[in-house]
């Protein structure tokens, strides 16, 4: 799939917002924080924070993430444009997507998934953890500070 074919997916996606057919990804493509840091450490998946900067100097990042603030100035094409050019154009890189709590990754990883990435997974349990579950944090797997954001 071409890159302009790529984004005038997302663009369509775009117009639609978060329906209700991009709304949760399914377990499938879920992989908890512990499994993503163990596969992040032996380079086989890129792990994406897409939270705001604000949070990242809050929390820190997981070490090694790349930052890629969801909400970008170019909407979900500029998004996906930077997750694309992260990935060097491969659009079957596994990627492992990391938000707050997993319920932003949990929305946007069906959207990548439409616009062609075939192997995005999210972190459920997120930097925080939910429903009982500790996150990345709690699970005292490895952060650095953001100084820079």
């Amino acid at each position: 799939m071409s890159l302009s074919a790529i984004i005038k997916r997302i663009f369509a996606i775009s117009l639609l917002g978060f329906s209700t057919l991009v709304w949760a990804s399914p377990d499938s493509a879920q992989i908890s924080a512990s499994e993503a840091q163990t596969l992040f450490s032996q380079g086989e998946v890129t792990l994406i924070d897409i939270r705001r900067p604000q949070e990242w100097r809050q929390t820190g990042v997981a070490t090694g993430a790349v930052r890629i603030d969801m909400v970008h100035p170019e909407g979900l094409q500029g998004f996906a444009q930077e997750v694309f050019d992260t990935v060097g154009g491969d659009l079957d890189a596994p990627i492992v997507l990391i938000c707050r709590t997993g319920s932003r990754t949990s929305r946007l990883q069906p959207v990548l998934t439409q616009a062609g990435f075939t192997n995005v997974h999210h972190v459920p349990e997120g930097m925080l953890g939910k429903r009982g579950q500790p996150g990345w944090i709690a699970q005292g797997l490895p952060v650095d500070p953001c100084t820079d954001c």
